[in-house]
């Protein structure tokens, strides 16, 4: 019923490291610097971590950590709902709804918590052992189990063509890279938002490092840069939060109209505007637009997150562990034909579905899962790394 493109599955993402490293997004009350390296990705999810002289790490900020398990809960139900779309107009409305705000959520947090990234040697070294050494593991460890799962013995391993979840992190990696040069442009949310147009309507861009989607979300991060603590604040107001009520239903309720008129695919930012059948004006007005609504669906989602601590509080320092194990499963669904099941067709099988990605995500985000897989998500790798003499300084200060 509709007629969205699904592309090979890439879509949504969490953050990476940067204060708790596998998390990537540390609590506003820690420096950057004050711990180790998760859209998240991320995010893990956001920035950058810590440094050898920072103080004792500070106790985590809930609403961020709150913001992003919910956020990563929203990530799986979409993944589980996106073989539904073609049957349920419902799914497909909440399904467009989601997708106009999880991403730019994450990527915005992201943004916020890479505020202080600099060049300096130990954020880099977190920065590659934190984001670029994860996606390397993961998009080897996907190919294989395309290869595998999908009897596709001849799906290439290309580290130049993310595969399916593993794209944020490149995108992560090459904004982080850039924020230098955000702080230092007069005009940073216009500049990205003109990129962000001009690649939306190059066909040429390619595949290459998911370089239209690192394009295409470039504003979000720049976005989250500059934002601060009291913006938050706003949005956590009690009059932003009852007038989020009737947005987030108005939002329900174009796109459930939409849903069959629509190309689902604008909310991927994976494809310029001619690869996806329509004229290259539409990519400027489509990119804008979309702008616009995520930016406001995504404030009425941070007006509900808690602000306490919650049961699942400590679930948001496992985002990234989350997002990529279980793509696995998202993925695997398809190729072992899960839903050619009639019942997963109806009301009944879509809550079952829903239920089941929201439970799947929340166990794989848990500190057991965390302990098992760190050694792929946060690795230490000393041995990989020269020891300059500011570090070892700071190391004989701190014994």
């Amino acid at each position: 019923m509709t007629n969205s493109l699904r592309p090979h599955g890439q879509h949504g993402a969490p953050l990476p490291p940067a204060q708790p490293p596998v998390d990537g997004v540390p609590s506003p009350r820690a420096p950057q610097n004050s711990s180790s390296s998760q859209i998240s990705q991320t995010s893990r999810g956001a920035p950058q971590s810590a440094s050898p002289e920072s103080k004792p790490v500070k106790q985590r900020d809930a609403f961020f950590d709150n913001a992003k398990y919910l956020a990563i809960v929203f990530v799986a139900m979409g993944h589980a709902w996106e073989p539904l779309t073609d049957h349920s107009r419902a799914a497909e409305a909440l399904y467009m709804v989601v997708y106009t705000f999880h991403m730019p959520a994450f990527i915005l947090i992201s943004g916020y918590f890479s505020r202080s990234f600099d060049m300096r040697p130990d954020r880099l070294k977190r920065l590659v052992t934190g984001v670029a050494v994860p996606y390397v593991l993961f998009e080897v460890a996907y190919s294989l189990f395309k290869r595998w799962a999908d009897n596709d013995p001849g799906h290439p391993i290309s580290l130049l063509d993310p595969w399916y979840l593993t794209w944020f992190l490149v995108a992560l990696f090459v904004w982080r890279l850039t924020t230098p040069l955000w702080k230092v442009v007069r005009w940073p949310v216009p500049l990205a938002l003109a990129i962000a147009v001009l690649a939306s309507v190059s066909p040429d861009i390619g595949d290459d490092l998911d370089l239209q989607r690192v394009l295409q979300f470039l504003p979000f991060f720049v976005v989250g840069l500059f934002m601060k603590p009291e913006h938050f604040q706003l949005l956590r107001r009690r009059e932003v939060r009852i007038l989020s009520v009737p947005v987030f239903a108005i939002a329900l309720a174009v796109a459930y109209w939409a849903g069959p008129r629509m190309n689902s695919a604008w909310f991927y930012h994976r494809d310029s505007a001619q690869e996806l059948g329509a004229p290259w004006w539409a990519g400027v007005v489509m990119t804008l637009a979309l702008f616009g609504c995520s930016l406001v669906v995504t404030s009425c989602f941070f007006a509900w997150v808690p602000r306490r601590k919650m049961w699942f509080t400590a679930l948001g320092a496992g985002t990234l562990y989350g997002y990529l194990l279980h793509g696995f499963i998202a993925k695997g669904s398809r190729f072992w034909d899960w839903y050619d099941a009639a019942w997963l067709q109806t009301p009944y099988g879509e809550v079952i579905a829903t239920v089941f990605a929201a439970t799947l995500i929340t166990v794989l985000c848990t500190p057991p899962v965390q302990r098992i897989f760190r050694f792929a998500m946060e690795p230490k790798m000393e041995w990989a790394f020269k020891r300059d003499a500011t570090e070892i300084a700071r190391e004989r200060a701190n014994a």
